[in-house]
């Protein structure tokens, strides 16, 4: 059976000081982002989800962006090396959390960047979002743990947003969402489907049709429940004012042993 975990981790008080690269800084409300989060969590927890609280790292101001400090494949869990020296100190807690979870731990070294909010898994392929945070060395790195395993790693530009799932994501058969102004090459997913705002680009796959959006996609979620996917919309505003979606605030371990 698939399990059903998520890596979740509260936000930081400092959550107001995180970086912003694409977009005009905006003040976050870091009282308003617990509240979100706390709702974010409580949608996962409604739908299935066991979540696991990563301790805190209340002085890294995006820590609670946990997509980016590992990526999960079958029960392998590579460790990054993100790639704004700011947020290193992020992995130690995740590492941690994936290694009590019975994970096999790997790791991205130096030269090497990885940030596992460029990652896209569909089945087998991995799709690596190489130009932002990502460089050369972290993707030939994120190939050798995972291909001797049986993954297909395809590395993809980004250079119009901050990572390749804040451009792209995928629907439950695989299809790529994107929103066509915000992705560098669509023609390089067999399957995609252009959505009409950024946000509804991102979606989280909570088992069965069952999306979790952001609040801020209504005409996306039309759209993808008019083809019969069941929106659950949450309002992650205050992270989005950091760049952040709804797949950044969790990792989804899907295939851990039992």
């Amino acid at each position: 059976m698939p399990s059903k975990k998520a890596l979740v981790r509260r936000p930081s008080p400092r959550l107001a000081d995180g970086l912003v690269t694409h977009i005009e800084r905006e003040k976050a409300d870091a009282d308003l982002a617990v509240e979100q989060w706390e709702a974010y969590v409580e949608a996962l927890g409604t739908h299935g989800w066991e979540t696991v609280e990563v301790d805190p790292e209340d002085d890294c101001p995006d820590s609670v962006f946990v997509e980016d400090t590992v990526v999960m494949y079958r029960n392998v869990a590579l460790i990054t090396r993100p790639g704004a020296d700011s947020r290193r100190d992020e992995t130690a807690g995740v590492e941690e959390a994936v290694a009590r979870l019975g994970c096999s731990v790997n790791w991205i070294w130096e030269p090497g960047t990885l940030d596992g909010g460029d990652v896209l898994k569909i089945d087998d392929t991995i799709y690596v979002g190489r130009g932002g945070r990502t460089n050369a060395a972290g993707v030939q790195q994120l190939r050798a743990a995972f291909e001797p395993l049986g993954a297909r790693v395809v590395a993809v530009p980004v250079s119009k947003v901050l990572h390749l799932k804040s451009a792209v994501t995928a629907l439950p058969d695989g299809t790529v969402v994107g929103h066509i102004p915000k992705v560098d090459r669509p023609s390089l997913f067999p399957r995609f489907l252009s959505v009409p705002e950024e946000s509804g680009a991102h979606v989280v796959l909570l088992g069965g049709q069952k999306l979790l959006m952001a609040a801020s996609a209504p005409k996306s979620a039309e759209l993808l429940a008019d083809l019969g996917f069941e929106p659950v919309v949450v309002d992650i505003s205050e992270f989005e004012k950091l760049e952040g979606c709804v797949t950044c605030l969790s990792v989804r371990l899907r295939d851990l042993y039992a």
